[in-house]
């Protein structure tokens, strides 16, 4: 796993989800109680961007329809989300944001629901 540099600490306020990239990867990036989480930036519901989105206590806030994703895992924890989102492994270092992305965890988070009128799987995505 490569860890890349995407950001540096005090860009990520107590509070605060951003939006950032990692090569061609979208992360929503947010901090609470000080720590930093990293998820892909697409709302499993309808692809909202979890980047205009809240943190809460219990965690990050899809502000399209609701649901709320935990930090550590991406489970949903309020519908209508009933599918995890990608989470990223992050380190803070010397002032900056690391995040973590191998191919597998980049598919995922790239990821979407839907492509215009397709749906993933089907042959023409």
């Amino acid at each position: 796993m490569e860890f890349h540099k995407i950001a540096r600490s005090g860009q990520i306020p107590e509070g605060v989800v951003r939006r950032f990239f990692a090569g061609e990867v979208e992360i929503a990036v947010s901090r609470s109680d000080g720590e930093v989480h990293a998820t892909s930036n697409y709302c499993s519901h309808l692809d909202c961007l979890l980047s205009s989105g809240k943190v809460t206590d219990e965690g990050l806030l899809c502000s399209c329809h609701g649901s709320v994703f935990d930090y550590g895992s991406g489970e949903p924890l309020c519908p209508p989300a009933t599918r995890p989102i990608t989470v990223f492994p992050v380190r803070e270092e010397d002032g900056h944001v690391h995040v973590g992305i191998d191919a597998e965890l980049a598919e995922s988070a790239m990821r979407r629901r839907a492509v215009g009128a397709r749906r993933l799987g089907d042959p023409a995505s």
